[in-house]
């Protein structure tokens, strides 16, 4: 793996019985790298650590917010090892990367395993990260911290999208619980109906 990329590392593995139920190819990578973000918050694989909780795979996984909780479709054994700058997450499930999208909580399968999905990434990270969102904030002069996402308004999955977007950073934590929250209100939404969605500050 290129590391010319990077802008955070995690912190040392503290969490070795996590390590020991990952996939081979990410527990070798996690053991080399413990997890990290690439192009200023472009991709963020998460590590074997239990802080900060933000970073931490055990609380994507297994914890309390964990995304097969939040998402049906999600299963228990799938590893959300890391997302976007807008909260899309990637999972390995059977071997194989899926995306699950945030917005919708629809999955698909990139058809790719995990040593090529990432070699992808670094040939042509615009379009497999999808960081055109990420690079318009970056030039009207935004930087995303650590533990921090991109929010999207109005969410790319409505109508109101297609006459543009605003982003703005917030916290990984804020816009996780938005994205679930949105999921969760489409998913009971009937033929035709419309959505009520109140503008976080």
């Amino acid at each position: 793996m290129k590391t010319d990329h990077i802008t955070y590392t995690g912190p040392a593995i503290d969490d070795p019985e996590m390590l020991a139920k990952l996939p081979k190819a990410l527990a070798t990578l996690l053991q080399q790298t413990n997890g990290f973000i690439h192009y200023h918050g472009g991709l963020h694989v998460r590590g074997a650590c239990l802080a900060p909780a933000w970073h931490s795979l055990r609380d994507a996984w297994l914890g309390p917010n964990a995304f097969h909780r939040l998402y049906p479709d999600v299963k228990p054994d799938d590893v959300p090892f890391g997302e976007d700058c807008l909260g899309d997450q990637f999972l390995l499930r059977g071997g194989e990367v899926w995306r699950l999208f945030g917005e919708t909580g629809e999955l698909e399968s990139l058809e790719v395993k995990f040593a090529q999905f990432m070699k992808d990434v670094q040939e042509d990270p615009g379009d497999n990260l999808g960081l055109h969102p990420l690079l318009k904030f970056q030039r009207d002069g935004g930087h995303l911290q650590p533990g921090q996402m991109l929010a999207a308004w109005p969410p790319f999955c409505m109508e109101e999208a297609e006459a543009g977007v605003n982003v703005a950073a917030v916290s990984s934590e804020e816009r996780r619980r938005f994205l679930a929250q949105l999921a969760a209100k489409i998913r009971d939404l009937p033929e035709g109906g419309q959505l009520d969605v109140e503008v976080m500050e």
